[in-house]
């Protein structure tokens, strides 16, 4: 690879985009001392940009700024990201280090539908859980780390729209204390499951947003309650969390 951009009007234009997007709109004069260019310079590099439609010029202020051309672009490559293949990497890697169960989700109705799933190599006990297959939000610790990034009125409504079973003595029925978790979950930057949905199986999981800031995705590690102890789940809390914000910053 090349340490030194081979066009370099490319790299002054995108260092003048990147300006732009971080300062806001600027002066021509203010502009150039940013980028250590002379005004000319400055100039012709906005000049090509509002020629594209990359930035633009407020006639009142004459003040320089990126246009919305930018945000559209942005957008057609998020509404295409394959969020799968961005998080499979951190989540098998998540897994290896652990040695447990990690689980993905994503948020369908009142469910989470697992879509992907990298299964402990170096234990014999298999969660009960498949890709494919749902989960209700009211019971699961993905659930909670999904809520945890909404307004109560959705999770009111999604409450709502579960029926809500007593599928262990530990599942959580009554929306208070469902609710108490989820602000729990809220402030702790994680939520857990403590054998609400899976008789000796607890997990810890942490939710994610899609490219518009909704809370739609969650990933999970799930392991028996003889290994998943409160000390344990103490020492891969961190983890969980270090993944989660690889993930955000990487994706």
């Amino acid at each position: 690879m090349e340490s030194k951009n081979p066009i370099q009007v490319a790299d002054r234009l995108f260092l003048a985009m990147e300006t732009l997007s971080k300062i806001g709109p600027v002066s021509l004069a203010d502009l150039s001392r940013e980028l250590n260019l002379n005004k000319s310079t400055t100039h012709r590099l906005l000049s090509s940009l509002i020629y594209m439609g990359y930035a633009k010029q407020d006639s009142e202020t004459q003040k320089y700024d990126l246009s919305l051309k930018v945000l559209a672009l942005s957008n057609c490559l998020l509404e295409r990201l394959d969020i799968l293949e961005v998080v499979r990497p951190y989540l098998k890697s998540l897994s290896q280090e652990t040695g447990e169960t990690v689980h993905f989700v994503q948020l369908d109705g009142s469910e989470a539908v697992y879509i992907y799933k990298e299964e402990s190599r170096q234990n014999s006990v298999r969660m009960v859980s498949k890709v494919g297959s749902r989960i209700p939000l009211y019971c699961s610790g993905v659930g909670k780390a999904m809520a945890a990034g909404m307004e109560e009125s959705q999770i009111h409504k999604l409450w709502d729209a579960c029926t809500h079973k007593k599928l262990t003595q530990h599942t959580i029925t009554d929306y208070d204390t469902f609710l108490k978790e989820v602000k729990e979950a809220r402030k702790n930057g994680y939520a857990l499951d403590n054998e609400e949905n899976e008789l000796g199986v607890r997990c810890i999981a942490v939710g994610l947003t899609d490219y518009k800031g909704r809370s739609r995705y969650a990933f999970s590690i799930s392991a028996p309650v003889t290994r998943m102890t409160d000390k344990r789940i103490q020492e891969i809390i961190p983890l969980v969390l270090q993944v989660k914000k690889e993930i955000e910053q990487g994706a």
